[in-house]
């Protein structure tokens, strides 16, 4: 594979760099990137940043022109996160918005409700929390037990979420709710969308021992909004929030993988300038902490997506190829070969803890975090979704747990007619969860 830029990619990397170092003065050159995404100092600076990226039409770059987006390819975003964390730009506060409610609603909102919201979050001018994690209901979202009744034309919302990013700044929340009490676990749930301002709606900060306090608990307590502020359809909200959690995949960690080069290149130039490069010790710590962000993916699948963009995996399972199988290849942490211990895990299913169990065991500390990105996955076309639900498939192959979740929660399940295969024990148990029926289970 030629990972050179084409000669369009090359002059759209001319054109990032171009308004980078002509808007990137001042201010917002001063505060630079920070200490990231989460990062809460100088907001409002970081603002009206991001309302000049907005302004440029840098907000939206994979989303549909017709939407306002500019339609970028790939390997354009991955040009832009290259570049962005280059020029070590400000933290983006805008993920929610438009990494993941806004491609959801060009995929599955109602006419009405991308003409309300997609300009705003294009401008910068309204700012998105995501309303899933629950107290009882982290991983498993099918638990959430904040509910929503219809009361006339409004809805009434009751309930706790938590560890909801940047929930005092936002105005609005995609909220995950119970509509129907009696249906089971994952129908029965609404994803509604809830102003932030108003009586009902209170937030507290969780301060973490940095000091920074991004993370908050949100309490709604009657709080109102709409009837017509539902995405997708009442109790179809699985499928919306599924749907969701796809457009979590993308090209954003590159950049990240750029930041922490740049911050390693920080400490080593302090350590030249005040003598410290000069103790072995410290120069052999420096040498392993450059070479120890490393790259692990969960199976043949990601590792080929990873590869895609030019990064080789430093560790892919050799045998099952799920989260079980890379925990049996993954080292324990040791503290002489291993100067960081910590493994950066982006969530990009709901299915983590068994990876986030087996490495606390093997002595890691995990940063469980959601994957925030801008690239814009889609469902199933229709066609393909009317094709499986109406037997005209005859099988699928489950290759985890997550792309159990993942199809049923988007598409639907496939027909009674559809022989069923999944690879792996656990695979199998989330299949017969979410109720379908194993034929073949391979390991």
């Amino acid at each position: 594979m030629d990972f050179r830029d084409t000669p369009e990619e090359a002059a759209f990397r001319d054109e990032v760099r171009t308004w980078l170092a002509e808007n990137l003065v001042g201010e917002f050159a001063r505060i630079g990137g920070g200490r990231g995404t989460a990062d809460e100092e100088h907001w409002e600076t970081r603002l009206e940043w991001e309302r000049t990226l907005g302004a440029a039409g840098w907000i939206g770059l994979s989303w549909p022109k017709e939407y306002g987006g500019r339609g970028a390819t790939f390997g354009e975003q991955a040009i832009f996160s290259e570049e962005y964390a280059k020029a070590n730009a400000p933290g983006r506060i805008t993920f929610f918005g438009e990494g993941l409610l806004g491609p959801t609603l060009v995929a599955l909102g109602s006419d009405a409700q991308k003409r309300r919201f997609l300009p705003g979050i294009l401008k910068a001018t309204e700012l998105w929390c995501q309303g899933y994690s629950e107290p009882d209901a982290g991983s498993d979202l099918a638990n959430v037990k904040t509910k929503a009744v219809l009361d006339g034309d409004e809805w009434v919302i009751t309930g706790q979420k938590v560890w909801t990013t940047f929930a005092h700044h936002a105005d609005w929340c995609f909220v995950i709710t119970r509509t129907d009490f009696d249906a089971p676990a994952h129908a029965g749930i609404s994803y509604i969308l809830v102003p932030m301002d108003q009586p009902g709606v209170t937030y507290r900060p969780l301060r973490q021992m940095t000091g920074a306090g991004e993370f908050n608990e949100v309490f709604f307590d009657e709080a109102r909004t709409p009837a017509d502020m539902v995405v997708g359809e009442v109790n179809g909200g699985w499928k919306v929030a599924m749907a969701t959690l796809g457009f979590e995949r993308g090209t954003a960690f590159m950049a990240m993988q750029l930041a922490f080069e740049r911050e390693w290149r920080n400490v080593a130039n302090i350590a030249r300038k005040n003598g410290a490069a000069d103790d072995p010790v410290i120069r052999d710590r420096l040498a392993r902490a450059f070479a120890g962000v490393k790259v692990a993916a969960v199976g043949e699948v990601t590792a080929a997506a990873v590869r895609a963009w030019g990064m080789e995996p430093d560790l892919v399972p050799s045998g099952q190829q799920s989260s079980e199988g890379l925990l049996a290849d993954w080292p324990p942490y040791d503290s002489v070969l291993d100067p960081i211990d910590r493994v950066f895990l982006p969530r990009a299913d709901i299915a983590t803890e068994t990876l986030v169990a087996g490495l606390k065991e093997r002595g890691w500390e995990v940063d469980d975090v959601t994957a925030y990105r801008t690239v814009r996955a889609s469902p199933p076309p229709a066609p393909v979704r009317e094709a499986l639900k109406g037997g005209r498939v005859d099988a699928v192959l489950f290759t985890s747990s997550s792309t159990v979740r993942n199809l049923v929660g988007i598409a639907g399940k496939p027909h009674e007619a559809t022989v069923i295969a999944v690879i792996g024990p656990q695979t199998a148990a989330t299949a017969v969860e979410l109720g379908l029926r194993v034929d073949v289970e391979s390991t």
